[in-house]
């Protein structure tokens, strides 16, 4: 039976962690908020998620200053071991628009393509060929130079280019949603690669401690026996 150096709980073996077992920086950090703790301590398993995120918490107010709503985000998945990575739901984000959204992203979808282009172009020849050729005997509804072929062109550019645009701004915002969930996943993936790294130099120092002592042990065990052979 072990006993926690912060709460003071009795535990059992598989509910306590040895200090010494953690990494140097996060034992530092529970050193400067308990100070009575030692690497001869233990602590409960149970409590460490907490202290893990409060030491990553500082430090990325160490590194990056005022720590936003995303990076609270980030430390809350530490705590909790949640996945932050998800599917992208397109279906769910296509659902929520409204008619005037739905109508504007046909708009464009269509008004960027080449069917748009090609049936435009066919329209464009098809008047200005009507009014030269068709009706040269009379008065053309738009001779040359095309006012109103003019005006009609003015009028589509000036509806078609908001209409793009309020479709490209919903882009906009989908996009920056994703790219927000991007940065957590890394950020995230960044803090538990550097723990990682943090414990294994700490592992390798452990082991070659005791490699060390194991050696000196050995020495001392031949030296007892050259001495006792003389």
């Amino acid at each position: 039976m072990k006993t926690c150096a912060i709460s003071g709980k009795t535990l059992t073996d598989s509910e306590a962690v040895s200090c010494a077992s953690l990494r140097p920086s996060l034992l530092k950090h529970i050193q400067s908020l308990h100070p009575e703790v030692t690497e001869a301590n233990s602590i409960a398993r149970d409590a460490l998620p907490d202290l893990k995120a409060g030491y990553v918490e500082c430090a990325l107010a160490e590194e990056m200053g005022e720590i936003t709503e995303l990076e609270r985000e980030v430390i809350e998945s530490i705590r909790e071991h949640e996945i932050l990575a998800s599917k992208p739901d397109d279906e769910e984000f296509l659902a929520k628009r409204s008619f005037g959204e739905r109508l504007s992203d046909r708009i464009a979808s269509f008004g960027g393509s080449w069917r748009f282009i090609i049936s435009f172009g066919v329209f464009i020849l098809l008047w200005i060929v009507g009014n030269i050729l068709i009706w040269r005997s009379q008065d053309a509804p738009d001779p040359y130079p095309f006012i109103l072929l003019n005006l009609m062109l003015s009028c589509l550019a000036a509806l078609q280019a908001p209409i793009i645009m309020m479709s490209q701004n919903r882009q906009e915002l989908r996009d920056r949603d994703r790219a927000e969930k991007d940065y957590q996943v890394n950020l995230k993936a960044e803090l538990e690669i550097r723990h990682l790294h943090e414990k294994l130099d700490h592992l390798l120092r452990q082991h070659s401690e005791r490699l060390l002592e194991i050696q000196q042990i050995q020495v001392d065990l031949l030296r007892q026996l050259v001495d006792r052979g003389k």
